[in-house]
């Protein structure tokens, strides 16, 4: 069995809402398989120190303002630089504003990203940006998301079929 670990930064609450919604999919999904070993962390009061005990690590990153990084996520974000995730496989969800902040659209996708690769990791989940309207983000590559990207924003009614 290969347990999946989420780790969420929420100010809001909508991070943490899609992160619950996301551990309740996957039990679903896998529970005709096997038993379901999924298990959801607030970075806010967990960090990052279980990230070892996990194979398969989801990450829920909003970005916040100007294409800033989430409060909590900017506070454990160095000590991602110094886990090693060599064999880890790694998706990220972002949260953000398309019609509000157009120009830095979920850009915090982009920092935890590279932190993610850096320590060795594989990254999953590409998404396609066929139906966002922005202008710019730095988590786009070649073409698509760096991860699933969900506006709470602007389109909410979205969420469940992501």
């Amino acid at each position: 069995m290969t347990p999946v670990g989420i780790f969420y930064g929420s100010t809001d609450g909508a991070t943490a809402r899609i992160a619950q919604l996301m551990k309740e999919k996957l039990e679903q999904l896998l529970a005709g398989e096997r038993e379901p070993d999924v298990e959801l962390f607030d970075i806010a009061q967990s960090g990052l120190a279980p990230f070892a005990r996990f194979e398969w690590l989801i990450l829920g990153v909003p970005t916040w303002n100007t294409g800033q990084l989430q409060r909590d996520w900017e506070r454990v974000l160095p000590e991602l630089a110094g886990i090693d995730l060599p064999g880890k496989r790694v998706a990220i969800f972002g949260l953000g504003d398309q019609v509000g902040y157009p120009a830095t659209f979920v850009d915090a996708m982009f920092f935890v990203a590279d932190y993610v690769r850096t320590a060795g990791a594989a990254l999953l989940g590409a998404w396609p940006i066929d139906g966002y309207e922005f202008v710019n983000s730095w988590a786009v590559e070649d073409g698509q998301f760096l991860g699933l990207v969900l506006d709470e924003h602007s389109q909410a009614d979205l969420t469940a079929a992501g």
